[in-house]
Parts: C-alpha cells; sequence; structure tokens
C-alpha cells in the first residue's frame, strides 16, 4: 500500500531586481499620467479653454507646451533610465526625480472645486504611491558585500 502526502503546490516567488521594480513603478505612473490628462479633457469647458488658447491659467505658447513635454518626458525616459543606469547612478536618479514629482503631481489639483475632488484624490493618490514606492526601492536597493582585494578575492568572485 502507498501513501500519498499532499504536498502544498507552493508558487514559485523569485526576488524581483530592483531595476525591474523601478521600470514596473514608472510604467504604472506614466499610464497614469497620461490618463488623468486624457480624462481631465472630459471636463466640462476644458475643450473650450483649449480651443481659446488657454490651458488651466496659461496662453498656450511654445514655451508653455515645451514645459508640458518635458514634464511628460522626464518620467517616460525614467521607464528607460532605470533599467540601463548602472546602480549608483540610477538610485540616485530615482530618488532626485520621485522626490521632484511629488509635490508636481499633487500640484494638479492646485484650484479645483471639491466636487472634482474623488477624481483628483484617486488620481494623485495612486500616483503619490507609486512614487514612494520608486523612493523607498530606490533607497532599500540592496548592497553586495565589497570583495577584498588581493589573491583571496579572485577566489571569491570566482566562486559567485
Amino acid at each position: 500500500m502507498t501513501i500519498r502526502a499532499k504536498t502544498p503546490n507552493l508558487l514559485d516567488n523569485r526576488s524581483v531586481p530592483v531595476h525591474a521594480k523601478l521600470v514596473a513603478a514608472w510604467t504604472s505612473f506614466m499610464f497614469l499620467y497620461i490618463y488623468v490628462d486624457y480624462f481631465h479633457l472630459h471636463k466640462p469647458g476644458v475643450i473650450d479653454n483649449l480651443r481659446a488658447g488657454v490651458v488651466f491659467e496659461f496662453d498656450v505658447s511654445p514655451t508653455l507646451l515645451t514645459m508640458m513635454l518635458a514634464s511628460v518626458a522626464i518620467p517616460a525616459l525614467m521607464v528607460m533610465l532605470s533599467m540601463t543606469l548602472p546602480a549608483r547612478v540610477n538610485r540616485a536618479a530615482n530618488l532626485v526625480v520621485a522626490s521632484l514629482y511629488i509635490p508636481y503631481s499633487v500640484f494638479n489639483a492646485v484650484g479645483e472645486s471639491w466636487e472634482w475632488a474623488p477624481f483628483y484624490g484617486l488620481s494623485i493618490g495612486i500616483e503619490v504611491l507609486l512614487l514612494a514606492f520608486v523612493l523607498r526601492s530606490a533607497w532599500t536597493w540592496p548592497r553586495t558585500p565589497a570583495v577584498p582585494a588581493g589573491p583571496a578575492a579572485a577566489a571569491l568572485q570566482h566562486l559567485t
């Protein structure tokens, strides 16, 4: 008689490299960032203001559009940079850019009525959570122990 023991079928939980976590967070941030701007166009009066050449309180100009493009290009570039930069530079870039984009994201709600609080609260809340994840991931980036120099170091490096 054979006794069968039920073994749990565990899911594989391999650790995800910090680079990949950062790329995922910046990609999610970009999707949300772009869709919030798109959905904003559905607010009454926004399209009329665009046709009149006004965005928020600013006249549409090459300078304004260049600034708006830069504000989207920076997190878009962070998707690629988070995967390609060396760890030390990558960590610093993510800490700086995410820190700057938190107040920038919150600024989007300035001047909005309480009627739109759920829309801006949810969108800005998720953006800030994603940026907080970027900050935490970059801040807690695992470090590798330094390998001593000399003949023993060559043997240790060969083992890894």
